[in-house]
Formats: C-alpha cells, sequence, structure tokens
C-alpha cells in the first residue's frame, strides 16, 4: 500500500458521490432544484439517525449543491441570545445555518429560534423591567438544517417548523462496501474485494466505523504485517479486527460489556438504564444514542416499560446458556 503524505477528507462533497440512504438523495435533489430554479432558500431540514451515518456530511452536501456559505454549530454551544442572533445576522441570502445536536439547545434560545424560522426576523428583548425595550432584526432568508439522534427530545414548536425532515437508516453491507472503496481509492490504500466485505460486514450500518476500521486495518498492515505495499485481503481484515476486539456482528468491548452486565449482573434484565449506566461506567446518552440502537436493531437487546432485557440472540452469541423465562 502507498500512503499519501496529508490524508484527503473522506466527506463527499456532491450528492452524486453520497452513497447510500437511496430515497433521502431522490427527495433531497428534488427539493434542491426547485428552489435554485426559484432562486429561494431550501426549506429548512430536520436530519435524524444515529451517530455516523452522514448528517453533517448531508449538510454539507446541500451547502454545495446550493453554492452557499454553511455555518456550523452544535446546540449546546448556543448559550445565550446573543449567540443565536451573531450566528444568524452573519447569515448571507439562501446560506445553511447547521445546528448539529440541536435537542440540546436550550430552551430560551429554542424560543428565539420560532420566529427566525418562520419570519425570518429576530426579535430581542433589550435591557431590564419599565426601561426594556424589543430589537427586531430583519434577517435574509436562508435554511437550518438540524441533526439529531433524538428526535423525541425536539419540542413540537421547533419540530413542526422544518419542512423536510428527513430519517437516515443503517447501511446495508453492500453500500459500505462501496464507501470503504472510495475510501480506500482516496487514501491511496490497496483493497481487495474480500477485506472490504469483512470490514463492511463488522462496520455496524455505519459509514464512519467503517472508515475508521479501514484506518486501524491499514496501520496493522503497515506495522504488523510489515507489508507496505500488500493488498488488504479477509484475512489480514480478520487478524487486524481481532486485535480491536471487533467480532464478526460488529460487536465490540463496550458492546460485550453492555450485553454481559445485564446477562450477569442482573439475570438478564429487565435494568433501567440509570442503573446500566452506573454498573458499566457510561454516561446513559452515550448508552441510548451510540450502543443501544445496532443492539434493538440486531435483535441482542430490547427495550421493555420496565427496562432493558437482553435477547436470546444475545446469549447465544456471547456463549452464555439461555433460559426461557417462566410463562405469565
Amino acid at each position: 500500500m502507498s500512503y499519501p503524505p496529508l490524508e484527503k477528507t473522506l466527506r463527499p462533497a456532491g450528492i452524486q458521490d453520497y452513497v447510500g440512504q437511496k430515497k433521502i438523495k431522490e427527495n433531497l435533489s428534488l427539493f434542491i432544484q426547485a428552489a435554485c430554479a426559484r432562486k429561494d432558500a431550501l426549506d429548512h431540514v430536520l436530519l435524524v439517525g444515529p451517530p455516523g451515518l452522514g448528517k453533517t456530511t448531508l449538510a454539507h452536501i446541500i451547502a454545495h449543491e446550493m453554492a452557499v456559505s454553511v455555518h456550523t454549530v452544535t446546540g449546546p454551544h448556543v448559550e445565550k441570545k446573543g449567540d443565536l442572533a451573531a450566528l444568524l445576522s452573519n447569515l448571507q441570502p439562501r446560506d445553511v445555518l447547521f445546528i448539529d445536536e440541536i435537542h440540546r439547545l436550550p430552551k430560551p434560545i429554542e424560543e428565539v429560534l420560532y420566529g427566525a424560522m418562520e419570519d425570518f426576523k429576530l426579535d430581542l428583548i433589550l435591557g431590564q423591567g419599565p426601561s426594556a425595550r424589543t430589537l427586531s432584526i430583519e434577517l435574509p432568508r436562508f435554511t437550518l438544517v438540524g441533526a439529531t439522534t433524538r428526535m423525541g427530545l425536539l419540542s413540537n414548536p421547533l419540530r413542526d417548523r422544518f419542512g423536510v425532515h428527513l430519517r437516515l437508516d443503517f447501511y446495508p453491507v453492500h453500500e459500505i462496501e462501496q464507501i470503504l472503496n472510495r475510501s480506500a481509492q482516496l487514501l491511496g490504500i490497496l483493497l481487495k474485494k474480500e477485506g472490504a466485505n469483512e470490514i463492511a460486514i463488522r462496520a455496524r450500518g455505519t459509514p464512519r466505523i467503517a472508515n475508521r476500521l479501514l484506518k486501524r486495518v491499514r496501520d496493522y498492515a503497515q506495522v504488523r504485517m510489515q507489508e507496505s505495499e500488500a493488498p488488504i485481503d479477509r484475512l489480514m481484515a480478520q487478524e487486524a479486527l481481532k486485535l480491536l476486539e471487533v467480532d464478526h456482528r460488529g460487536l465490540d468491548g463496550m458492546d460485550r460489556k453492555f450485553l454481559l452486565t445485564i446477562m450477569d449482573k442482573f439475570d438478564g434484565g429487565p435494568v433501567g438504564i440509570e442503573t446500566l449506566s452506573s454498573a458499566i461506567g457510561e454516561e446513559k446518552d452515550t448508552l441510548e444514542d451510540v450502543y443501544e440502537p445496532y443492539l434493538i436493531q440486531q435483535g441482542f437487546l430490547q427495550r421493555t416499560p420496565r427496562g432493558r432485557v437482553a435477547n436470546r440472540l444475545a446469549y447465544e452469541h456471547l456463549g452464555r446458556i439461555w433460559i426461557d423465562p417462566p410463562m405469565g
């Protein structure tokens, strides 16, 4: 394998380079073309889905296709109304304002945002008491792109002001292989078809994880195998991923710890997420946003009103004995 001195960004710039999410691409392309034909801003877009599926990439693609600038901020960083005013007042007509983790916006900021999204006007109250006055700032027509992993935490008024709702799903293996092949080409990595397949199987249907694993397999080949020019095949990928403790179903050390804690300490569940968080030593939000979606999708875990329960598949995968729960 040959390596460029500086790695290029793996994020596709245009919608034609974006792999997967076919329906989303079709709809988004249609909406963008219509907005460009009217010489108007695209309607506000809400992107929903687990981490690593391409929400930030889509926000940049929207700006690229609209031929405008993108201004990026995360929800927790907008702490004051003045912060929001500074962001909005710097926008040019049709610009994209991308707010990642929009569900974490403080409530007062969210309420100010309503008028900006709907009327393209920012109303601020200056001062306090009898001397307080209202300052109204006219804003150019812009596109707010919000990304969230937890749509249920968005208030109804904010959610309803987004004209376009797009939900990203986990990628099938063949699309992850396409992403890996594209990334390998950009990084100057020689990647065989079976090597790409092995990495894709373990990538949890997530492009971000796939690209991370590809880089780590490359490092393994370069250092451990002393094969700087050898292509990555299935065997090399398997050995590297074994070192990373990523198994053939894509579960890593934390996934197994999550499931084994439920099995060994709580008799398979149900157990509340707060209790699990304390037992594992990981933040509750991280468990809910990063680990649970894939485990639930794969049938290893289920959420019940009483808490989390490890399923039969989890016991079989981890080599534990499953005991059928009592009837009634």
